[in-house]
């Protein structure tokens, strides 16, 4: 992928590039994590009152109506909703301010980098504003060597506002968590250094790794050293005028696998600045109806999963909390997850680097927006493209999710036609997909996948809930599947709800019964669609959402989960589990 030859944040964002600072798990950095002082403001009149500027009264007689320090505290990573109860169903503006003390260095950088913060987020440090960004899941930094000071005060303004022409819009089925939701760190470099880098197999290729690094802070060429000391491997590559290089060389590693996840160490240096990363290299293509792992078919054995804590309730994961929630797949059975419905946090990726998942990720064009207005599609290709910058390094990655669940009208089908185009040209490496639910279903027996929007996709996922949202669990014995496109299929979602230890018959609904059989009903399905190559059933775990209302048995959760919120399985899960002994067994 060829990249201007552009230098600075400003200039990076008007060409349409990321100005994302790759690796920063792997960087210098300073974690601002802890507690913030916080103040909600329905009005949104903090703007006007100047609360970036953390004033203090100079005399007794000067009027200043805020005071952060007087104020109550919210947990970083975290979101307000479930840290304190008048803010469960709160939408709007909550002002984070933070103090912390900085030593500049000679000859080194510092950006303040943000996880995450949903949804509109405005940053001020020392009374200045050093920027703003839009959208809920996706991380974002800001350099602030030239403002950064001995003793200093971090001010966000975060509103979690939904909107109709949003990225999501307004209405979803989870929870709309508010806050700064991720970790916000400062990262520390060298006036020089190396912004972002892919290191990967070329495309079609187990014999050779290829790829990119882009420097920041100098346009004089200048070499570059990629290492694979496992592999013997040190190449140098010479930047352009733009800090760009391109490599590629020969090279066999042991392919990455779910039953094998080998990882190698890759070091990338250049001017005194070395990033490191542990990678594992694999390639995934489509042939026909299947999709191909290192060159041989693979049936994704999967489940989706939401970013909701297990336990507890609530964003802000840890990374010994997304490894629960990995660990519960890969006990089902799983190689795959689908992660629904928006970018996860960077634990998610890393970790199922390290145990062996697939993953689906996906942006949050959901159920219907704004398709006809330029700025939402700028709005989903700006999160698309900062998912890939972050986790073009990922092996565990294979799709990238266009939408899910969108009406199959003109205007979406050229909106995301266009968003598929995009991300080709961002990462080419990958397969697209879409969770699509609108199938022709003329012949109550056949249902025919022929959303148009499957040209433009490699594989294409269907949502269907036979048995619950239509008909009965019986009824998806005798139904059969067909479509015109001559591609893998993904049964992306289909399910039933019950909350754990509600029992009756496998007729009752909101049984674990219930939900049992309609698992039962489903693999019979299943197992004649000659075209699927996977699936991912709704949903691993019982989740918040504000759509969800009947008394004593959602009480505002979706409880399709296969496992509770508090980590008990349901029967289905050991349905489900065996279903996935089998198709492992039967490789």
């Amino acid at each position: 992928m060829a990249l201007c030859a552009i230098v600075g944040a400003r200039a990076w964002a008007e060409a349409g590039l990321s100005t994302l600072i790759g690796d920063v798990p792997n960087r210098a950095a300073i974690s601002l994590d802890g507690n913030w002082h916080v103040i909600v403001d329905p009005y949104e009149d903090g703007l006007g009152a100047r609360f970036f500027q953390n004033a203090k009264p100079k005399t007794k007689s000067d009027l200043v109506e805020y005071d952060f320090d007087a104020s109550g505290t919210l947990l970083v990573p975290g979101d307000w909703n479930s840290q304190r109860e008048s803010l469960l169903f709160y939408e709007g503006p909550v002002w984070y301010q933070r103090s912390f003390s900085y030593t500049p260095r000679k000859d080194t950088r510092v950006f303040v980098y943000f996880g995450a913060a949903n949804y509109e987020a405005r940053v001020w440090l020392n009374g200045k504003k050093i920027g703003e960004h839009i959208g809920g899941f996706s991380p974002f930094n800001f350099e602030i060597t030239s403002d950064v000071a001995a003793a200093n005060n971090l001010v966000v303004e975060v509103n979690n506002t939904r909107r109709a022409d949003g990225v999501p819009a307004l209405n979803t089925d989870w929870w709309n968590y508010g806050g700064l939701t991720r970790s916000v760190r400062l990262v520390e470099v060298p006036a020089t250094f190396v912004k972002n880098y892919v290191v990967q197999l070329s495309k079609g290729s187990a014999e050779e790794i290829s790829g990119w690094v882009q420097m920041d802070g100098s346009s004089t060429p200048q070499p570059v050293t990629i290492e694979v000391p496992e592999l013997g491997v040190k190449k140098i590559a010479t930047t352009d005028a733009g800090g760009h290089a391109e490599f590629r060389f020969p090279a066999t590693p042991h392919l990455w696998s779910p039953e094998d996840p080998k990882l190698y160490r890759v070091m990338i240096s250049a001017k005194g600045d070395t990033v490191e990363d542990q990678i594992g290299f694999r390639t995934i293509e489509t042939r026909g109806t299947q999709i191909l792992l290192n060159g041989k078919p693979v049936f994704l054995r999967g489940v989706s999963m939401h970013e909701e804590a297990p336990f507890r309730y609530g964003r802000g994961l840890s990374e010994d909390e997304v490894r629960t929630l990995l660990q519960w797949a890969k006990d089902m059975g799983c190689n795959f997850v689908r992660l629904t419905h928006y970018t996860h946090n960077e634990h998610v990726a890393r970790l199922a680097d390290r145990m062996g998942l697939l993953l689906w990720s996906e942006v949050p064009v959901y159920w219907d927006t704004a398709w006809e207005n330029p700025a939402t599609l700028d709005n989903a290709e700006a999160q698309m493209r900062d998912a890939i910058s972050r986790d073009h390094n990922r092996a565990s990655v294979i799709f990238w999710s266009l939408s899910n669940e969108t009406p199959p009208t003109p205007p979406r089908v050229e909106f995301l036609k266009a968003l598929a185009a995009f991300t080709r040209r961002n990462d080419s490496t990958r397969l697209i997909t879409s969770a699509m639910n609108r199938t022709d279903k003329s012949d109550p027996k056949n249902r025919v996948l022929n959303d148009p929007l499957g040209e433009f996709l490699d594989v294409l996922g269907v949502n269907e809930y036979i048995g619950w949202y239509e008909g009965k669990p019986e009824d998806a014995d005798d139904t059969h599947w067909s479509s015109p496109y001559e591609k893998p299929v993904i049964v992306s979602e289909f399910g039933a709800e019950t909350p754990y230890n509600s029992h009756g018959d496998a007729e009752t609904r909101w049984t674990e019964e219930y939900q049992a059989n309609v698992y039962e009903h489903q693999i019979r399905m299943l197992r004649q669609m000659p075209m699927l190559a996977g699936m991912s059933p709704w949903v691993l775990m019982d989740f918040r959402s504000p759509r969800r209302w009947l008394t004593g048995v959602q009480d505002y959760h979706n409880r399709k989960g296969l496992i509770s919120d508090r980590g008990q399985r349901k029967q289905a899960f050991y349905v489900l589990q065996r279903f996935y002994r089998e198709k492992a067994n039967s490789r």
